[in-house]
């Protein structure tokens, strides 16, 4: 037993390892946890971070440029266009 004992025990499967009732298995599946829990947060940052870039984007337009992107965009028509350009320059 000598020989038997010290190899199961050296070999992971003994106090500890993987293959030891609940705790063994909290072992093998708290790195995915982890891991898991790192990839959201990475989303989580980037998406915040890229909806920032744009609202500064959107803030930093003039009331002009907004509207000849609406009206590209086929949001308003070309009289809802000229009326409120004139809106804008102030005639």
């Amino acid at each position: 037993m000598g020989h038997w004992g010290n190899h199961y025990m050296m070999g992971g499967w003994g106090y500890g390892g993987y293959g030891n009732g609940i705790y063994g298995w909290m072992g093998m599946l708290m790195p995915l946890i982890m891991g898991f829990a790192i990839v959201l947060l990475g989303v989580y940052v980037f998406r915040r971070s890229t909806s920032q870039v744009r609202t500064e984007a959107l803030s930093n337009q003039s009331g002009m440029d907004i509207l000849r992107e609406r009206y590209a965009r086929g949001e308003i028509d070309s009289a809802e266009y000229q009326s409120r350009k004139q809106d804008l320059e102030g005639k």
